[in-house]
């Protein structure tokens, strides 16, 4: 999956560091992020490409995380691209790139612009917000309310009957893919209670037998997901909620088309019962 990164290791912890010469840089613009063009991977740009042309980026630079000795951060700077052999690409490119580390990295920078872009004022009072030097976490002076990066919990359904398993496409989504059943936790509900209302609204099935199988980070959505495999319990009539899936279908171990870059926790669990490595 997309954070499994081994060797290589994510330190999260926050540090109140001055960004260096050789220390690399995430920069945004909407959805797209800046790479070097003459690259196949992702390669992200340290501050001594940009020395000459922005000698004060440097400056203004945001720690974000270090993946081994790297230290990554963020900047606001616009135009980046105007420079030569950078562009700004599509962070879709996240989804396909094969060493996990470079598009981790990009989708947790990605995760952190939002979040620092959705608090520039209390939602409190409307002052503005400032960084803490000791913490990741944004306070305000007027009113001391401090606001921590947001992850909201999200439950992953691998619904299976004997050697069938429940595939669905999301609607309106530029992803077209097969997918599974999946939701938000709402507000007082256990992860296993939220399996049994998003199988119920999304497919109009009842599931038995609910197995954890994996947890991941999805930066994408600012949300951390627990997947969970559960035995049709009774009918197999899907009903599908159309506003959320355009299709839902049983479809045969044999026949589950074979995941390529096994990024999200959705391809792993379905691999794995095609595979045969989940059984009941």
């Amino acid at each position: 999956m997309i954070h499994d990164i081994g060797p290589r290791i994510f330190y999260n912890n926050f540090q109140s560091l001055k960004a260096q010469s050789g220390d690399l840089f995430l920069s945004y613009n909407g959805d797209n992020v800046l790479v070097r063009e003459d690259k196949e991977k992702l390669w992200y740009p340290s501050f001594s490409d940009f020395e000459q042309s922005h000698p004060y980026l440097i400056n203004n630079a945001r720690f974000l995380f270090s993946i081994d000795e790297l230290n990554y951060f963020l900047t606001e700077e616009k135009g980046l691209d105007t420079v030569d052999s950078w562009s700004y690409v599509s962070t879709f490119r996240f989804r396909t790139e094969p060493k996990y580390w470079r598009s981790f990295a990009g989708a947790v920078g990605l995760q952190l612009k939002r979040w620092y872009e959705n608090h520039l004022f209390c939602s409190r009072c409307g002052e503005k917000m400032f960084p803490s030097d000791k913490e990741r976490m944004l306070f305000c002076n007027a009113c001391s309310f401090q606001v921590y990066p947001t992850i909201s919990p999200c439950v992953i359904v691998g619904i299976y009957s004997g050697e069938r398993m429940l595939l669905t496409k999301y609607n309106g989504r530029d992803y077209k893919r097969y997918g599974l059943v999946a939701g938000f936790v709402e507000i007082g509900e256990s992860l296993e209670q939220t399996v049994y209302r998003e199988v119920k609204e999304e497919v109009g099935l009842k599931v038995k037998n609910l197995k954890f199988f994996k947890s991941q980070p999805w930066p994408f959505s600012d949300t951390i997901l627990a997947g969970f495999f559960a035995e049709l319990d009774g009918d197999d009539t899907i009903t599908l909620q159309k506003e959320e899936l355009s299709l839902g279908v049983w479809m045969d171990r044999k026949d589950i088309p074979p995941e390529g870059l096994k990024i999200s926790l959705t391809g792993e669990m379905m691999e794995a019962f095609r595979t045969g490595k989940f059984k009941e």
